[in-house]
């Protein structure tokens, strides 16, 4: 098994993407619109990628957030809300906006795992600010660490509940970036102090059973490399003062924060002791290049996988009655 997690072209598996996952054997993959059309097409394409590895606990990904980063999405399905709506709520109802942010995350699970995706890329426990890039405002749960841990939490939990594990993100905190990482490397110039409140949801939830780096500079720890790069952050800051030993993988690699060819990224996240490489664009030139530059996984990385796979029991509930909960509890906001 190679310690990265592929995308896929369209809505069926190629001829040409069957023969290469076969051979390079990833650890699981990840789904975006360009691979959804409705439940039947989408159950048979994650049921093809089950069938290929020959087992039934692939984890197989998709970035349902809600809001601006939904994948599944009307009229097949339901629109879902992203972080504010929660944290609006939380300004007047703490309680009501855990139990709201729960619902919604095991009505998510519910949807995910009935067409067979088995790991959503949520929740953010970024502590956004007035100066953050939009990218993350928009999705956030707030500006205070322990409100932002608190619906991280029921996040989490409402998603298992639903039969799908969460990945925590953006490790350790995307919150002071003022630039989009999908086009621009950041860098973040507070003290160690500062940076403590950014930590502090990740450290709350330490036992998450994924998590996802940023592509962000923080000089207090590496003035050199990105967090995605560095051992310093990796080790140092992530596995030790957060004390995170969960499955850690990357945000995308092909990410413009990130100079270098894909297989030179892919090979220097997994040397700076990431788990796992996530590539989302289903380039066959760029997979090429990277499978032939990672080796096979190692073993604590294949032990992490694999526990973070078996944490998740059966799926339970009723979707209808947890999107009318939901929904009753933000209307609280809005009165």
């Amino acid at each position: 098994m190679k310690p990265v997690i592929f995308g896929l072209s369209g809505p069926v598996l190629t001829p040409d993407e069957r023969a290469f996952f076969a051979e390079a054997r990833p650890a699981g993959y990840i789904l975006f619109k360009r691979n959804v059309v409705d439940r039947a097409q989408l159950r048979a394409l994650s049921d093809s990628l089950r069938d290929l590895e020959g087992r039934s606990d692939v984890a197989i990904l998709v970035d349902q957030e809600g809001g601006r980063v939904a994948r599944l999405g009307p009229p097949e399905w339901p629109a879902f809300p992203a972080g504010p709506a929660f944290d609006a709520l939380y300004e007047k109802a703490p309680i009501s906006a855990i139990e709201a942010a729960r619902a919604n995350a095991t009505a998510l699970g519910l949807m995910l795992s009935e067409v067979g995706i088995t790991v959503d890329c949520l929740p953010l426990l970024d502590v956004a600010r007035a100066e953050t890039t939009e990218a993350i405002t928009s999705r956030a749960y707030g500006c205070e660490p322990k409100r932002v841990a608190a619906m991280g939490r029921a996040t989490l939990e409402g998603l298992a509940a639903g039969g799908v594990v969460g990945v925590v993100k953006h490790m350790p905190g995307h919150g002071r970036a003022i630039v989009d990482t999908h086009y621009h490397l950041p860098t973040v110039t507070a003290s160690e102090a500062e940076l403590e409140d950014d930590l502090a949801p990740f450290r709350a939830l330490a036992g998450a059973p994924m998590g996802m780096t940023s592509h962000i500079i923080f000089e207090a720890w590496d003035k050199e490399r990105p967090a995605t790069l560095s051992p310093i952050v990796i080790e140092d800051v992530i596995r030790r003062r957060i004390g995170f030993d969960g499955l850690l993988m990357t945000d995308d690699i092909d990410m413009k924060a990130l100079s270098g060819t894909p297989g030179e990224k892919a090979a220097g996240a997994i040397a700076a002791g990431c788990d796992l490489v996530l590539d989302c664009w289903a380039r066959m030139p760029e997979m090429i290049e990277i499978a032939g530059r990672l080796g096979e996984i190692a073993p604590r990385s294949r032990e992490r996988l694999d526990a973070a796979m078996a944490c998740v029991p059966p799926a339970a509930g009723d979707f209808a009655a947890l999107i009318a909960k939901r929904d009753a509890l933000l209307a609280v906001a809005a009165a």
